[in-house]
């Protein structure tokens, strides 16, 4: 007989028993940081932009100078020369005088506004008709406006983005300070099992589990393992435990977690480490596990696919976010549920859902089937103490990676 948690007591218990667990910084270069969790705040080096730019063709000058003109009343100005891009301008501007200066380019000292090409006209000896007034800044960008030594360009745990990439990149930085990625051992059990390479006997299921917890891990940013199928026997599942604990983070096993006499992973885990949580009151993945060995997590996720799949976004990617010292991304939608879903099972329950014309949809589909998962867009959560969802109630969906 399993003795059940809730699913939010189960992550608690993740929290204290490995929320210490940190990788280990490493440097890597810039282009190979993508989607890597920073090990530190990235503190701005140098003034962003470094000098002050304009944001228009037009021509730099002194607000005070084009003040309360219009097109009846112009401003007529002088022009001195031209900015060039990419080069420093040395001219200085005196009353009454301007710049010609393309977008991007460094304005000349004593400007404080760049009035655009369109209101403006070009005159008879190197005169300029200014039509419209501008207030002080327009059109431009100060010397540190996006960024100052020392500020904050990333918080410690930002998952680097392409963005991310670029405003380290418009900082000079070539190598970032990263954590290592926390190394996960994936491995399968059951007799029945066969790689998706191979033939399929009589009697015999594809392993599903395997090549999908490595894509997980991955996408939750670590590196994945697979150390392939074995019985579900204890001296199988003892020796492959103990390999996978000498060079991993973390272990993922998958089968093998229920109540059955044939089930060895509660009895191994219990023998070499030990035994957390066995059962989560959960539709599906009530017969999940996890506990500790050599001081290192270990799951026991169950073989029914589907169950897997939410086992692992609701208990073991929050920890490997945590390893990383990142926040977990998640986006959710509120929309109403286009028809009733009938629940009272004691459990809470995860339903799979398309989203279509501005409601969700739930998937129908016979326990364990992952292509389920693979035609939904999210998921919601039934809470356990409700009994179904009304057709039309607001629900949250949590919205599946694509």
């Amino acid at each position: 007989m399993l003795n059940v948690i809730t699913v939010a007591e189960a992550q608690r218990l993740i929290a204290r028993s490995f929320g210490m667990l940190k990788m280990p910084a490493e440097s890597v270069h810039l282009k190979n940081a993508g989607g890597r969790a920073l090990a530190g705040d990235a503190l701005a080096r140098e003034f962003v932009p470094d000098f002050d730019r304009s944001t228009v063709d037009g021509y730099a000058l002194r607000s005070k100078d084009v003040f309360g003109c219009s097109e009846s009343i112009p401003a007529l100005m002088t022009k001195i020369g031209s900015a060039q891009m990419g080069a420093h301008t040395d001219l200085s501007l005196a009353a009454g005088e301007c710049v010609y200066v393309p977008t991007g380019a460094e304005i000349p000292t004593g400007a404080d506004c760049v009035i655009m090409l369109e209101d403006a006209e070009v005159l008879e000896d190197g005169l300029v008709a200014v039509y419209k007034a501008s207030p002080p800044g327009a059109n431009l960008i100060f010397r540190g406006d996006d960024l100052r030594p020392g500020d904050a360009i990333l918080r410690a745990g930002t998952r680097l983005s392409a963005a991310h990439i670029g405003a380290l990149a418009a900082m000079g930085w070539t190598e970032v300070s990263v954590r290592s990625k926390p190394r996960a051992a994936v491995i399968s059990t059951g007799d029945e099992l066969v790689p998706a390479g191979e033939a399929l006997p009589p009697g015999k299921i594809r392993d599903v589990n395997a090549p999908m917890l490595v894509q997980a891990v991955i996408e939750a940013g670590g590196q994945a393992d697979f150390l392939g199928i074995i019985p579900d026997r204890i001296d199988e599942v003892r020796a492959a435990l103990k390999a996978a604990l000498v060079e991993h983070d973390l272990v993922l096993l998958s089968g093998g977690t229920s109540v059955g006499e044939k089930d060895a992973v509660p009895q191994v885990l219990s023998e070499l480490g030990e035994l957390l949580a066995h059962g989560l009151a959960v539709k599906p993945g009530k017969p999940t596990l996890f506990g500790s060995a050599q001081g290192k997590p270990v799951f026991g996720l169950p073989g029914n696919p589907v169950a897997a799949y939410f086992m692992f976004h609701l208990l073991a990617r929050p920890l490997i976010a945590s390893m990383l010292g990142a926040e977990l991304d998640e986006q959710r939608v509120s929309v109403p549920i286009a028809r009733a879903v009938p629940s009272n099972h004691g459990r809470e329950e995860y339903v799979p859902v398309m989203l279509r014309d501005g409601e969700a949809h739930p998937i129908p589909s016979k326990s364990g089937l992952i292509t389920t998962l693979a035609r939904g867009d999210g998921f919601i959560a039934i809470p356990r103490d409700k009994e179904g969802l009304r057709q039309g109630e607001l629900v949250e969906v949590t919205l599946l990676k694509r």
